[in-house]
């Protein structure tokens, strides 16, 4: 069997494990037991000692003999209830059932065992954010918007900025998985005619028995009137929420590589390692790319799924099945990925504040314009004029600067000189030799995102303590 490309290189062994044949087979053996249990209970003629002998070879997973018999039935369910049996020596399986009794089920299993293992990793990258965010809330650096330095902010800040994004996903995320709705047994076409003619009509142990699966699926919820399959807008919905999730993980790695590339951060460059086969003095943030990487590919997954939504043919069909067999799986592979790639970006990078706090000498008199601005304004200069002078002045120092015509940058002289701006140059400097007051309220903000954290990593405290694959 060929192996999926982000389980071998980027998943963690858990959520391959999940979705793995092996582990779907077994996924399925598990929920056929539940059921005959559950019928046992409720009066179906099952022998204790069959459920006996089917628990005994669940395990036994034989993935070439089960090939082997799809290729000759054409149908792998029926592959699959034909492995189990002979290896048992029973015909008491899948009762009552039709496929999607069987695959929806166990498909719903591994989304939320997925969706929960993505969300205690989300809460592990968040408490890794918010510990830099407290420790770099007052270091401060030059912000940019269009990529073009803009006003000072602190490093503090741009990290909460990011896992404020994180944060406000990890809370759809968190209520898809709470709220998650189960198909349950509901037969062919969804009106569990089987289940009721197997229970001699009783329509009161059709629930029950309803409820001791959603039980064994360690679910609450489920729908009421589907037809052979769950909508599949579901899946959008839960391919939508890793979306979400990722963007603000996406949005970080690519700001971290910017400041790599300007000199300002690492993401952390381990002994022994290599950035470029050709030139030894590289030092990639390659682990960044990556996580950009799978956010694409998340994307390319949700567009996948976004085609089977809203195209359900009556009760149902098998059309979404190719479909879903890979996105699903593809996409909790790369989300996982995603996460496993930021866990160890957070644990090893690193930031050059004595390079920080030169770039922002460098641009602080362009950065304090608007301060000086409101400041003018104060003083009775009109915002307009004001405006306009200190623009005509920036962009001469700032092209002079830039083709070597003056080594220092002298914006403040020259509004001080204009009469324009009714500010000497001891009140321009007083400005600009603090440029703890630009940080306004940027470590407050680092230090609330840090608290709504807390909450998180108070209700899954494993996830302060989980560590990245690549680091075990």
């Amino acid at each position: 069997m060929i192996p999926d490309i982000l389980a071998l290189r980027y998943a963690s062994a858990e959520i391959s494990v999940i979705w793995s044949p092996e582990g779907k087979v077994l996924l399925e053996r598990e929920f056929w037991i539940a059921v005959m249990k559950a019928q046992r209970n409720l009066g179906v003629d099952i022998p204790e000692s069959a459920i006996a002998d089917y628990e005994k070879v669940l395990e036994q997973v034989d993935l070439e003999s089960i090939a082997k018999r799809e290729r000759k039935l054409r149908h792998d369910v029926k592959s699959r209830i034909e492995e189990f049996c002979e290896l048992a020596g029973h015909e008491q399986i899948h009762k009552g059932m039709t496929s999607r009794d069987l695959t929806d089920n166990v498909e719903q299993l591994q989304i939320l065992r997925s969706l929960r293992l993505v969300r205690s990793k989300a809460v592990a990258v968040l408490h890794q954010l918010a510990e830099w965010s407290l420790r770099s809330k007052d270091i401060m650096l030059v912000a940019r918007t269009h990529n073009v330095p803009a006003q000072p902010t602190t490093l503090g800040k741009r990290l909460a900025m990011f896992g404020e994004e994180i944060l406000f996903a990890l809370k759809r995320l968190d209520h898809l998985i709470e709220h998650y709705p189960l198909r349950g047994l509901q037969g062919a076409v969804g009106t569990r005619l089987d289940q009721l003619v197997l229970l001699n009509g009783d329509k009161k142990k059709v629930r029950q028995l309803s409820e001791q699966i959603l039980k064994h699926l360690d679910c609450s919820v489920s729908f009421n009137a589907v037809g052979q399959v769950y909508p599949r807008s579901l899946d959008v919905e839960t391919v939508q929420a890793l979306i979400s999730l990722s963007s603000g993980i996406s949005s970080f790695a690519r700001t971290l590589r910017l400041m790599a590339g300007q000199g300002l951060a690492s993401e952390g460059f381990q002994q022994g390692q290599v950035g470029s086969s050709a030139m030894p003095h590289k030092m990639n943030a390659r682990t960044s790319e990556r996580i950009n990487g799978f956010h694409q590919i998340l994307n390319g997954y949700g567009t996948m799924l976004s085609g089977l939504s809203g195209d359900q043919w009556n009760e149902g069909d098998v059309s979404c099945s190719v479909v879903r067999r890979v996105a699903l799986p593809g996409a909790f592979f790369a989300a996982d990925g995603q996460l496993e790639a930021a866990l160890t970006v957070l644990s090893e990078m690193g930031f050059y504040e004595n390079a920080i706090a030169q770039e922002l000498k460098q641009y602080l008199p362009f950065l304090a314009s608007t301060t000086l601005l409101m400041e003018a304004v104060r003083s009775g200069g009109g915002r307009e004029s004001v405006h306009e002078a200190i623009k005509a002045h920036a962009v001469v120092v700032a092209e002079a600067l830039r083709n070597g015509e003056q080594s220092e940058n002298d914006l403040a002289q020259r509004l001080a000189d204009d009469e324009r701006v009714p500010l000497d140059l001891q009140e321009i400097m007083a400005v600009l030799n603090d440029p703890q007051r630009f940080a306004a309220s940027a470590p407050e903000q680092a230090e609330k995102f840090a608290e709504e954290v807390g909450k998180w990593t108070k209700r899954f405290p494993e996830a302060k303590e989980l560590v990245p694959e690549a680091l075990l």
